[in-house]
């Protein structure tokens, strides 16, 4: 059997000797043996799980890799595909919205739901209904500024319009990305002033952020299979 030295794996992965023990320490890899020196013996499955951190760890996140790696080394390996088709799901979820709100930046006359007239006052029930956001977000995002629907004068109600469809839709699409509170409330605040080339400009750039995540999560998930292949799990 050969054996890796810690400085080989490092090098290979681009990363500090500390990291692999850091990694170790978590429990998401198992312990190695030891040479008669102290020396860690890692292994060719060792080599594969420290591959399998480093491609998940962006797709997925430091919690949910540590968990799925767990569930390799007990053996659980369905649950642990289940936890990565979900994460997989909710990115299509995501990308969803961002086509969605992209199509409607694009085309502000275009209407809220197929055949469909839209209508020029809506409550925040028929909002969330639309928009798929529950309507503690969006009273959420109105304290924090991003939007301000009217109030009924005579029953204080809020009173939403498309124009504030489309902002809800935006930030639906923005509040996973890389993009601060600020920066989203000056581009939803673009759509209200009917400037929707600079909100446009950053909802594609959240559409590329979401590409870029997929083909890390397909990454991830082929370095999970070699690793499973690797176990004899497979």
């Amino acid at each position: 059997m050969r054996y890796y030295k810690p400085i080989e794996i490092a090098r290979e992965l681009h990363i500090s000797t500390s990291a692999l023990r850091h990694y170790e320490s978590w429990g998401v890899v198992p312990a190695p043996e030891r040479a008669p020196n102290g020396y860690r013996l890692y292994t060719k499955v060792h080599l594969a799980y420290f591959r399998c951190l480093r491609a998940m760890f962006p797709a997925f996140g430091v919690g949910l890799t540590c968990q799925v790696l767990r569930l390799v080394q007990s053996g659980d390996v369905d649950t642990a595909f289940w936890l990565v088709n979900k994460e997989q799901a909710n990115l299509h979820h995501e990308k969803t919205a961002a086509d969605q709100t992209l199509e409607l930046l694009r085309d502000p006359e275009l209407p809220l739901a197929a055949n469909k007239k839209p209508k020029t006052h809506m409550s925040i029930g028929e909002v969330a209904a639309f928009t798929g956001v529950q309507d503690s977000a969006i009273r959420h995002w109105e304290k924090e500024g991003l939007i301000s629907p009217e109030r009924d004068p005579e029953n204080g109600y809020r009173i939403f319009t498309p124009m504030h469809v489309r902002q809800i839709l935006l930030i639906r699409t923005l509040r996973r990305t890389v993009y601060f509170l600020e920066n989203m409330k000056e581009i939803v605040q673009a759509v209200e002033h009917h400037s929707i080339e600079q909100a446009k400009k950053v909802a594609e750039n959240a559409l590329v952020s979401i590409h870029q995540r997929n083909r890390q999560q397909f990454y991830g998930v082929h370095q999970l299979v070699e690793l499973c292949q690797e176990l004899g799990l497979q």
